[in-house]
């Protein structure tokens, strides 16, 4: 499969550059898969379409402030020539990092994204503020970076006190206070994600609460979004493509419930992927790992029996995810739709739900 055939043309005024004032006041497109068809409705009309035996699968993981902006510190020394004395240079220059997962779990060491990334050598330090220091240790296959923090406060009380919210480059402008509560689901709770899990968050409580009225269960599932989820593809052949690992968790508690369900609802992709991914094991058991499972048309889905996700950039893991569910053909007929019938779309935008 070509990567190419995984396009649509957006006019770019349709990206939500913020949320709505409402939470559940979302539109959002219904997909039916068996008849080959889709009709306008709004998020708050979610829960009529649940039955008792349901159980809907959220993702957890909570979002930190990941972007962190320094300046460079310290000197180096520079290549010359036979005849040039040694030349010492002082690094300046603003960093901004962009935190991706912790190397080791609990350690101090982080692979990130720096830029400006061709500038920043091997045992370079960052100063970044409220005594917050990092050091360049090592780097990987596409660019990261991994930075070993200095000090041993905790880093994610660290994080909190400087970090901004890791808001999405097609946000065109810079995170607010009010990002830190509207970028976060109102279940979110385990810390570890650099982007929202962007289905959960047009829940309310009274929302789940009114799933819960028409029967519906729910279960927590964990997995912290990383470059897994929202790297762009790099090859333009699509089997050959290949997505980092992500870690996810599932407590036996909420592993019961998920096989006690008549059906699967999963809301947003990383769901879909945490529930296809501990399947591959067998019948779904507490579990803790990482999973670079990447799901495109032809997957064969083993536990996933509808989705409710947000819309997605065109050519990316997350819209091949929609088509290998919903069908190639209605799911990108659908998204022309929701273009004509303008739609808002991406982290802030409307919804889809795929039955």
């Amino acid at each position: 499969m070509n990567l190419a055939n995984f396009d649509y043309h957006l006019p770019e005024e349709l990206i939500a550059q913020s949320p709505p004032a409402d939470r559940a006041g979302a539109r959002m497109l219904v997909l039916h898969r068996a008849e080959k068809r889709w009709e306008d409705r709004w998020f708050r009309e979610f829960p009529s379409f649940l039955h008792p035996g349901d159980c809907l699968v959220l993702n957890d993981s909570r979002v930190f402030p990941a972007r962190l902006f320094g300046h460079r510190a310290g000197v180096r020394s520079l290549p010359v020539g036979k005849n040039n004395p040694k030349r010492r240079e002082h690094l300046s220059g603003r960093v901004e990092v962009f935190l991706l997962r912790p190397a080791v779990t609990g350690g101090r060491e982080w692979e990130a994204l720096v830029r400006p990334g061709r500038k920043m050598r091997l045992r370079e330090r960052i100063e970044f503020g409220g005594g917050l220091e990092g050091e360049i240790v090592g780097r990987g296959a596409f660019g990261e970076r991994t930075i070993r923090f200095g000090g041993d406060a905790d880093l994610f009380t660290e994080f909190e006190k400087i970090g901004h919210v890791p808001l999405p480059p097609y946000i065109k402008r810079s995170d607010n206070p009010a990002d830190r509560e509207r970028y976060q689901t109102v279940f979110a709770r385990e810390k570890g994600s650099v982007a929202a899990p962007t289905a959960g968050l047009h829940f309310t409580p009274e929302v789940l609460a009114e799933c819960r009225a028409r029967g519906a269960e729910t279960a927590c599932i964990t997995l912290h979004v990383g470059l897994g989820t929202f790297q762009p593809l790099r090859e333009q052949q699509v089997e050959q493509a290949r997505l980092h690992a992500e870690r996810y968790s599932i407590t036996e508690e909420n592993a019961s419930k998920l096989r006690a369900a008549a059906r699967l609802v999963a809301v947003g992709t990383t769901s879909v992927r945490t529930v296809e991914a501990a399947l591959r094991e067998g019948p779904i058991q507490a579990r803790s790992g990482e999973t670079d499972i990447f799901i495109y048309p032809g997957f064969q889905f083993r536990g996933v029996g509808a989705v409710l996700t947000n819309f997605h950039l065109p050519r990316s893991s997350l819209l091949l995810l929609v088509c290998a569910f919903a069908g190639t053909d209605l799911a990108l007929a659908a998204y022309r739709h929701a273009v004509e019938q303008r739609y808002r779309f991406y982290s802030y935008g409307d919804c889809m739900l795929i039955v």
